[in-house]
């Protein structure tokens, strides 16, 4: 237990209060979950908007660059790293591809697919675009010993694997 208190603190006494009958200790998690994906998303976007990105282009850049050699993979290979639609990964690298962060090209392999490489200037953007990130990452977690934040890691981890959040098995490219 901790000897500060937060504003989720007083909502937690004022429920304790008002309907003692109910245990609303699961809004001292989540109503903190909340508050920090405020947090983070401000600060992301703020971070990404100095190198010209936003989130959803970071994360099709970043999946390209932890590729690897030759940097490619298939639009259906980033819409499961990126957990959405066709669709939206479409706009994606539409705005990219206008961009010159990424090309979009027949497969040597299969003449029928599609893969997306990323460009030099995509990589470039990239790796201007990453310590800036990591380092947002390090000022949100300020406050947080290396020991708690491996303990934070590893409680979110549990949690998400019991919500059944395990990623897909890798399909190559």
């Amino acid at each position: 237990m901790s000897d500060v208190e937060d504003a989720v603190d007083r909502i937690l006494d004022q429920w304790a209060r008002e309907r003692p009958d109910l245990d609303c200790s699961p809004m001292g998690i989540i109503g903190r979950i909340t508050q920090l994906q405020r947090e983070v998303f401000l600060a992301q976007r703020a971070t990404f908007a100095r190198h010209g990105l936003d989130a959803p282009s970071f994360d099709v850049l970043a999946a390209l660059r932890r590729a690897g050699e030759p940097y490619q993979l298939t639009p259906t290979a980033l819409m499961r790293t990126a957990l959405v639609t066709s669709g939206a990964i479409t706009q994606r690298l539409d705005r990219l591809e206008e961009k010159g962060l990424i090309s979009r090209e027949r497969s040597e392999a299969d003449g029928r697919a599609v893969v997306v490489t990323l460009t030099q200037a995509g990589r470039a953007a990239l790796d201007a675009a990453l310590p800036d990130h990591l380092e947002t990452e390090r000022e949100l977690l300020h406050g947080l010993s290396p020991a708690d934040r491996e303990l934070l890691a590893d409680l979110l981890r549990r949690l998400l694997v019991a919500r059944g959040r395990v990623p897909p098995e890798p399909s190559g490219t």
